[in-house]
């Protein structure tokens, strides 16, 4: 993909429009003058040189690729005819052909990146409807590589799937991380120290999968045939459900995105 592109974000005064949009204009992939946001209530504070407007349909006419970044249930009600241009949707559960139906085109990408976006760490995974083109594939990529990793797939289902396991982004760690420093201040930590603590161990934690080839999987067993104190906390863990906790949720996430996808 060589040169900027004419880029408009439905939704670009969101928390994940903005990442992105941020993303676009962090990698050159877009000038200021070149990138069209529209909000729904007041301007944000916020690349003060691209052009901001309510006004979805002005947006899409400026543009050569649409981004729709709004919430599922507020998507049936935005009216933006994007004839004969590529359409990227963010949102989750909402189908490749709905929004083809919905936009007047037959170019449609199907895209879930997560909040990880806001620090150029998204994992994004994308399928594309039978109309988009080799160039489009090229554009789709080089967004999404601005935001983190990106993955073409297969199928919808698979982006269904991916909704609960990559989709929610750092929401997992963090849960997992408010639960460890809320035992650690019942223990007597102080909070500062405890949120410290834990976040460094979720950070080097991250860096550690990137250096080691090794898999997670591999990591934890090793843990554990040491059978030291790690190696306590994770068979406790376990024998509490830790595991099946993790599944029954994932399986929620992906039952939620086929209901959304069934309801569009």
């Amino acid at each position: 993909m060589r040169g900027s592109l004419r880029i408009g974000v439905i939704g670009g005064a969101g928390w994940l429009g903005g990442a992105i949009a941020g993303a676009l204009l962090d990698a050159g992939l877009a000038r200021p003058s070149d990138l069209s946001l529209s909000y729904r209530r007041g301007v944000p504070n916020l690349f003060p040189e691209a052009h901001w407007t309510k006004d979805n349909q002005e947006l899409a006419d400026r543009s050569d690729v649409i981004m729709v970044s709004v919430r599922p249930e507020h998507w049936p009600a935005l009216d933006v005819d994007a004839r004969g241009k590529l359409v990227i949707s963010v949102m989750a559960g909402i189908r490749i052909s709905a929004i083809c139906d919905a936009h007047r085109t037959e170019r449609a990408v199907r895209a879930l990146p997560n909040a990880g976006a806001e620090v150029a760490m998204s994992y994004t995974p994308w399928a594309a409807s039978s109309a988009v083109s080799a160039e489009d594939r090229s554009i789709v990529r080089s967004i999404f590589e601005a935001c983190g990793v990106e993955d073409e797939v297969s199928s919808e289902r698979d982006i269904d799937y991916l909704t609960g396991l990559s989709g929610s982004g750092p929401a997992f760690p963090a849960l997992l991380a408010s639960a460890m420093i809320e035992h650690a201040t019942v223990n007597g930590l102080p909070a500062d120290l405890a949120h410290r603590a834990v976040a460094t161990v979720l950070k080097g934690t991250g860096r550690l999968f990137e250096k080691r080839e090794q898999c997670p999987g591999e990591i934890v067993r090793t843990f554990v045939d040491y059978r030291g104190t790690t190696a306590a906390a994770i068979l406790e863990m376990r024998a509490a459900g830790f595991d099946e906790a993790i599944a029954k949720g994932l399986a929620a996430a992906f039952n939620k995105s086929v209901s959304m996808g069934n309801a569009s």
